[in-house]
């Protein structure tokens, strides 16, 4: 799955634009690498996204299509 819609669907970034801005600007790393929003998200990967001065480092446990937004929190670990 694309990095940006995997922000969107786990709900770590409210919306796709959103999320796709954010790597443009090289605030998402993927694997401690600066990821592009068509980089390709699997099971245990590791996401780290900039906030401002605040940093949001998840670990990936499922990659899903569509999940309920109750569910969303079952997709990744923060660490």
């Amino acid at each position: 799955m694309r990095l940006d819609k995997f922000l969107k669907v786990s709900r770590l970034i409210k919306r796709r634009t959103i999320a796709n801005e954010a790597c443009d600007a090289g605030r998402v790393k993927l694997n401690d690498k600066v990821a592009r929003a068509s980089a390709d998200v699997k099971a245990g990967d590791i996401i780290e996204i900039s906030f401002g001065n605040k940093t949001v480092k998840a670990r990936v446990k499922e990659v899903k299509e569509t999940i309920h937004k109750e569910d969303a929190a079952e997709m990744v670990e923060f660490i």
